[in-house]
């Protein structure tokens, strides 16, 4: 991997999208905006306060819509809002992210990161504050029905959340110290993880044309790359990028490129070597047949403790039902000695 040159910008890569330098103007801010470079640099609209997140916005995506003007914002209180960028006073749509599906924005869940596939435009994925991913039906009639369901696994939040490019049921998480690829079979448990890192993951990232490269960034400045099909345990290749944490990774579409951010704004760009953007041969029918291996590994893992549980709680069950029992024929003990002392007293 070389190291091509640096630019001196904030937070997310180098203007990857308009949606990034949306989102890297609003990081901390929870009105949403978006830009028409034709237009200068002032925002073409602007949500209102009354109407917007009530913390700060971390992610945008725009949607794929007939007429090219919707996005979703997520923030971290509990919010997933939809707009259209021709009339930003008010969100088209909202969801709040309370996993008991009651709409209560106290319980609800602080979002960090979302996923959009295109592929399928009704479903999406948040990743939360708290360790989860909170899959999503957007066309669900009730708010109570568009959570699916949820897939817990992490120790803290969420940075990235992506699907495999040529698997989309399959996706990575990066949070605390590990990468997590899950399956959407499976709720309980990712199907595969890499080691605990000394230092904390803050952000990945798939391949684009590699189906078993994905790539991290962590925060004592280390790019790891990592080719699943090749060794699992440790990565393929770990570089050194910068003596800052990195908080933002990149790849170009042809995979040939890839961008890392820093804490102090400075991005690098880098070329990658061929073996690692060039599709091996039978890497997809490999990829495939190694996720419906882990995939099925799981599911036998979850159905055992599923029984387990059950077997516990009936021994549970049981034991109370023993102790109930026991305490009646203690208190029906009790109570006959009591009568024979009574009648024995009265005797004398």
């Amino acid at each position: 991997m070389e190291s091509r040159s640096r630019y001196n910008r904030s937070c997310d890569c180098y203007a990857y999208l308009l949606v990034k330098q949306c989102m890297t103007t609003l990081l901390f801010n929870p009105l949403s905006a978006y830009w028409d470079t034709r237009k200068g640099s002032q925002p073409v609209e602007m949500s209102t306060i009354e109407h917007s997140h009530r913390d700060p916005v971390y992610k945008v995506i725009w949607l794929q819509s007939k007429t090219g003007t919707d996005i979703f914002s997520a923030s971290t209180d509990g919010q997933v809002l939809w707009w259209d960028i021709r009339k930003m006073s008010e969100p088209t749509e909202r969801l709040i992210l309370d996993p008991s599906k009651k709409g209560n924005l106290d319980n609800a869940l602080g979002a960090v990161s979302l996923e959009f596939e295109t592929t399928m435009p009704t479903k999406f994925m948040v990743g939360t504050e708290q360790g989860l991913v909170v899959s999503c039906n957007r066309k669900a009639k009730t708010p109570a029905e568009k959570i699916v369901c949820t897939y817990s696994g992490h120790h803290g939040p969420i940075y990235a959340l992506q699907r495999n490019p040529l698997f989309p049921k399959n996706f990575l998480t990066v949070a605390d110290w590990t990468a997590r690829i899950w399956s959407e079979d499976i709720k309980e448990s990712s199907i595969m993880w890499t080691k605990y890192h000394m230092a904390h993951l803050l952000d990945g990232c798939w391949s684009p044309v590699r189906p078993s490269v994905f790539f991290t960034v962590k925060m004592d400045g280390t790019l790891d790359v990592w080719d699943i099909l090749f060794k699992q345990n440790d990565p393929t290749l770990s570089l050194k990028v910068c003596d800052e944490a990195l908080y933002s990774i990149r790849v170009q579409d042809n995979g040939r490129f890839l961008g890392c951010s820093s804490q102090l704004g400075t991005t690098t760009l880098m070329e990658i070597s061929a073996g690692l953007c060039t599709l091996q041969k039978n890497e997809k029918a490999l990829v495939s047949e190694m996720f419906e291996r882990e995939t099925k590994r799981e599911k036998i893992l979850e159905a055992r403790h599923r029984e387990m549980r059950l077997k516990e709680r009936s021994r549970s069950e049981q034991s109370r039902e023993d102790e109930g029992k026991e305490a009646d024929g203690e208190e029906s003990a009790r109570g006959f000695i009591i009568r024979f002392v009574l009648c024995v007293s009265r005797d004398f």
